[in-house]
């Protein structure tokens, strides 16, 4: 195994080795791959999506399954950044000494971009200056054309990819789906943490990309499972972990997996050799302190009704019937329209999460740590 000082990862992806399970996920991803067939992944954030894809690609290299390439492109704000962001992600994957590298530096000197590296992680960096729509629309095209030409099989994975939709381009849909549609060797993954969006984009028969992908759900890891890994992780580097202490783990950041990680990674760094219980509630009280300027700060964004609304939620823990009278009557919501229009709002805000589940809807508080602090305060 791979030694790190804390096996418990907070970014990034290192090594399968600390990655907990996602098989059943792994496998559609590889069935659909090797059968021609896109897909949607859809979760919350932080649930470890882009883990997931950053997992699969690690399988698709020990198999020598042609090439991956990854684009975040939440950060974007228009068709400009996303095909400078595209564009980086192939300088990234392909270096200029690779031969698939020199071409693709060849095909960005006809555009005339300013090429530089960030000085800290030595990042490409590509500035491109468009005179028209036109230009933009066909920069786009020949960068997929460009990836589809090449003689390996590509899978090319863009997270948050409901982000397009707030482009003030308003035909990017359109524009993607028609490139797309003409690719023989690229396969896509699409993935976003908007799940009203993302369901509204691909099961829509009036948008572009309707019926043109498979689904694929990303929820929490099953509790056992999380638990034997967690107490793996412990044994391997030299520490161990009471059982009853890893479901007080589980238990508190409802298996919720960057919040189950976060807690994992302060137990573990505690200067103990065996972890009780104690010792993750005193964790769990440390993070609380750490975190509660921030949680402050949500409440100068808030409204007092919105705020009030949260702290429901969050004592609840998690909600079903958003409108019924015991739960507005319990915390004085007012009516039922008053309670469907502030979880819009919280909603949009990304304050709350709304999820699906056999039972129907259910909403908590999205930060788990935030819906812990709101339990303890009020």
């Amino acid at each position: 195994m791979r030694r790190v000082k804390n096996p418990f990862l907070l970014k990034g992806y290192l090594a399968k080795e600390f990655f907990c399970d996602r098989e059943n996920e792994l496998r559609v991803l590889y069935e659909n791959i090797t059968n021609g067939i896109d897909t949607t992944l859809i979760s919350p954030r932080r649930i470890g999506k882009t883990g997931l894809i950053l997992r699969f690609f690690d399988d698709l290299k020990a198999k020598k399954w042609g090439e991956c390439l990854y684009v975040d492109i939440y950060a974007s704000r228009g068709v400009e950044d996303f095909i400078r962001m595209l564009a980086e992600a192939i300088l990234l994957k392909f270096p200029e000494k690779t031969n698939i590298g020199k071409r693709f530096m060849y095909f960005l000197k006809g555009l005339r971009p300013l090429i530089g590296y960030d000085a800290l992680t030595g990042e490409p960096q590509i500035q491109i200056v468009f005179h028209s729509p036109q230009e933009r629309e066909n920069t786009l095209k020949g960068l997929l054309d460009f990836l589809d030409r090449q003689d390996v099989p590509i899978v090319l994975a863009i997270d948050e990819f409901q982000q397009i939709t707030e482009y003030p381009e308003k035909n990017i849909e359109f524009l993607l789906r028609t490139c797309i549609q003409r690719l023989k060797n690229i396969h896509f993954i699409f993935s976003g943490s908007r799940r009203t969006l993302m369901l509204e984009m691909f099961s829509n028969a009036n948008r572009p990309f309707f019926a043109s992908t498979q689904y694929l759900t990303v929820d929490k890891i099953d509790r056992e499972r999380y638990a034997s890994f967690i107490i793996r992780l412990f044994e391997e580097y030299g520490k161990e972990i009471r059982r009853e202490a890893v479901y007080e783990i589980l238990d508190w950041s409802d298996t919720h997996t960057f919040y189950t990680q976060s807690l994992c990674n302060r137990v573990f760094a505690m200067d103990e050799y065996t972890i009780t219980i104690e010792h993750v509630k005193k964790a769990c009280a440390d993070i609380l302190e750490w975190t509660e300027p921030a949680f402050l700060q949500y409440r100068q964004l808030l409204t007092p009704i919105q705020w009030n609304f949260l702290i429901a939620v969050a004592k609840e823990r998690e909600v079903r019937q958003i409108s019924a009278q015991r739960f507005i009557g319990k915390y004085n919501i007012g009516t039922p329209a008053n309670a469907r229009r502030l979880v819009k709002a919280l909603v949009d805000k990304e304050l709350l999460l709304e999820s699906v589940d056999k039972g129907g809807i259910v909403y908590r508080v999205y930060d788990v740590f935030f819906s812990r602090w709101l339990e303890r305060e009020y």
